[in-house]
Formats: C-alpha cells, sequence, structure tokens
C-alpha cells in the first residue's frame, strides 16, 4: 500500500497529533468535570455536535484510524468477516491478527490490510463493530467513554472538532 507523504495530507490532519497532545491536559481536565454532568445532557449535546462535524466531514478523505490504529475484532467479527472473505476464522485470526495485552483481538499490523489505496474498505460491508461506530461519538453514555475520545482526537479530526465544540457548547 502506498502512503501519503506529509505534504499530501490535509492539514488538518498533518497537525492533529500534536493539537491533540497541546490539548490532552485541558480536555483531561474538562472531561473530569464534564463526567459529573447529567448523562442525558452530555449525550444531547455530543450527538448535535457528532451530526454537525459528519456534514462536513469525509473520512475517505483521512482514512487515519485505519492507517495507524487497530479496532478490537470480537468473536462475531472474526465470523462475520471470515465468511465475506470465504476462509474459516482460525485463517482470519492466523493470517491478520493477535491477542494483546488485554486479551482482545487486534490486527497485527497497521495500515489495516483491508484498507485500498483509495481509502476503501475492502470488507466494509463487514467491517468489525468497533469500525462501525468509530469515533464513538455518536453512542448513548458518552460519558463512560471520555478516556477513548480522549485518545480519539489524536487520531480523528472529526473526535477532535467535537470536542472542541464540547468545550464551547458545554463550558465548565
Amino acid at each position: 500500500m502506498e502512503e501519503r507523504s506529509t505534504e499530501e495530507m490535509p492539514e488538518r490532519l498533518r497537525h492533529l497529533r500534536q493539537r491533540a497532545l497541546d490539548e490532552k491536559k485541558a480536555n483531561k481536565k474538562y472531561f473530569h468535570k464534564l463526567a459529573q454532568r447529567k448523562p442525558k445532557e452530555l449525550d444531547t449535546a455530543v450527538a448535535t455536535l457528532h451530526d454537525e462535524v459528519f456534514e462536513s466531514t469525509d473520512c475517505l478523505q483521512c482514512a487515519n484510524c485505519c492507517k495507524t490504529t487497530s479496532p478490537i475484532f470480537r468473536d462475531k467479527d472474526i465470523e462475520r468477516i471470515a465468511a465475506h472473505l470465504r476462509v474459516r476464522p482460525g485463517e482470519l485470526v492466523e493470517k491478520y491478527l493477535h491477542l494483546d495485552d488485554e486479551g482482545d483481538y487486534v490486527l497485527n499490523e497497521s495500515p489495516c490490510p483491508f484498507l485500498g489505496a483509495d481509502n476503501y474498505c475492502s470488507i466494509y460491508d463487514s467491517r468489525p463493530k468497533a469500525c462501525r461506530e468509530y469515533p464513538h461519538t455518536d453512542r448513548k453514555n458518552f460519558h463512560q467513554i471520555l478516556g477513548l475520545t480522549l485518545k480519539n482526537t489524536g487520531v480523528c479530526p472529526a473526535a477532535f472538532e467535537v470536542v472542541k465544540r464540547l468545550r464551547e457548547v458545554l463550558p465548565q
């Protein structure tokens, strides 16, 4: 797979990791206070922001999540993907996955072997649940995934933008 040079990356992606690091301490402090808000209020605000941000976000222009991180593959995901690829689940695991330190199946390598040079996923209709839900900014009980969201701000420009706008909409 051909990697994009830094110059070819969109501006907001090129500097995302540094911006996320610069904001990490403030976001962590903000999330600590945010966890004390009513979950329904938080869910409503985040769902609205998610919709707004994704109106102008084209994941195919980025695919940084697929290039840099691995989703968790649950047994159902492995069975579904194996059926899609017409291989046994054991073959899929042997070829593409390993158990991480927490006992979850994850990809052996990055970028994802199912990601094409055009940023399209070759198993899109069968992709893991974690991929379907990424970056998880439209999920209920958002207060339960604040740590994951903080991590995702360094990977996903949309997650970064949702958090940035959230700090404006629900100031502390």
